[in-house]
């Protein structure tokens, strides 16, 4: 719904293997707070999202595929029948205003604290290969980060079952489609890179074997959704979490390829740096991705109206997904629309409360003129 005079390509429809989008702003994934000790989505968040249902498709909160995933105070999970009865409330909300949802599934691996974990357990990763960090917030208060315990071989098709059964929950639930969780320092991502794995087993040592984990959940739950209602989202250039590798370009570029080869729903690459840079080499670019992954792109972090339109004219992505702007300007693809401005950024502080303030309290831009 362009506003007189826009001419840019940010909110022209588009259709993403076969899923009619309005237009091709996403709503990025973002942890939050909001699902209470049992992990269940609740009115709060329905209303969060449905707040935010004029993009073209909405990317939920990361949530935990198990308990064992757990790293973060609050976030929601899709592990139990009954986590799944209560994102009912959050797809048909989004859904009343004709907008598709895709649940992001997620495991902190290393980025979580023994404790989380049940029996008071050291968390997993690929190899024990500690976090460096300045603390966790867990339901101590801040804590140091652990040496997480490396996964054993027979262990990890276990993890896959997890992420096929949240799958399962999240269609029961009414969602469209996942994301699967491949960025910024949690599970797959350590997998996937030489700096957090130094396995010499078949999930480690080279490019090939240290894909193989994030092949293997997403031809997985692939046997739930189609593979075009499966995307994944990977950081080439990230820095969050500890994360970085100097082999960073020859992996991604080679997982990007792979995933290409699936078919799936698109590739959700953090590409800008506004979230940090590794420096170990040029940034990967959404050019060079195009190069080996010809289905649907998304652009991630930092990008304005301005820059994603440029992006997507030039055929370097099909879609953008903002973060930060969306916590706080429900209204962002009106304010993109009509050229208005954005609400201030809050106070990071209110981001990961649990209640509304900081949440669905942000004011439509229309509202502000009253």
């Amino acid at each position: 719904m362009p506003g007189e005079g826009y001419t840019g390509k940010l909110l022209e429809p588009f259709s993403m293997r076969g899923l009619i989008l309005k237009n091709r702003v996403v709503m990025a994934p973002m942890t939050r707070s909001r699902a209470g000790k049992e992990r269940r989505a609740n009115a709060l968040m329905a209303e969060y999202y449905a707040q935010r249902a004029s993009a073209g498709l909405l990317i939920t909160e990361a949530t935990v595929v198990s308990k064992q995933g757990i790293g973060w105070l609050n976030s929601p999970g899709i592990y139990t029948d009954e986590q799944a009865e209560s994102w009912r409330l959050v797809t048909e909300a989004v859904h009343a205003h004709g907008t598709p949802i895709f649940l992001q599934l997620w495991h902190c691996g290393r980025a979580s604290h023994s404790s989380f974990q049940e029996n008071g357990a050291l968390p997993v990763a690929p190899s024990p290969v500690k976090l460096n960090g300045d603390f966790i917030r867990t339901p101590m208060g801040k804590q140091p980060y652990e040496t997480p315990r490396a996964l054993e071989t027979e262990e990890i098709p276990l993890i896959v079952k997890d992420y096929r059964k949240a799958a399962e929950r999240a269609k029961a639930a009414g969602f469209d489609g996942v994301e699967i969780h491949g960025a910024n320092g949690y599970l797959i991502d350590q997998f996937l890179q030489s700096r957090t794995n130094h396995r010499t087993d078949r999930y480690g040592g080279s490019v090939e074997n240290r894909y193989r984990f994030l092949d293997e959940v997403v031809r997985a739950v692939s046997t739930v959704f189609p593979p075009e209602r499966v995307g994944v989202r990977l950081s080439p250039n990230g820095v969050f979490n500890d994360m970085g590798s100097p082999d960073f370009r020859e992996t991604f570029l080679y997982a990007a390829k792979q995933l290409d080869a699936l078919g799936i729903a698109y590739l959700h690459v953090v590409d800008g740096l506004a979230f940090g840079f590794h420096g170990l080499g040029d940034p990967i670019t959404l050019q060079e991705c195009r190069s080996v992954f010809h289905g649907p792109l998304m652009g991630n972090c930092g990008y304005t109206r301005e820059s994603a339109d440029a992006a997507i004219a030039a055929g370097h992505a099909d879609l953008i997904s903002f973060g930060r702007p969306y916590l706080s300007n429900p209204d962002l693809v009106e304010r993109f629309a009509n050229g208005w401005p954005l609400n201030p950024e809050p106070d990071v502080r209110v981001w990961y409360d649990f209640g509304a303030a900081g949440y669905t309290d942000f004011p439509r831009y229309q509202e502000t003129l009253r």
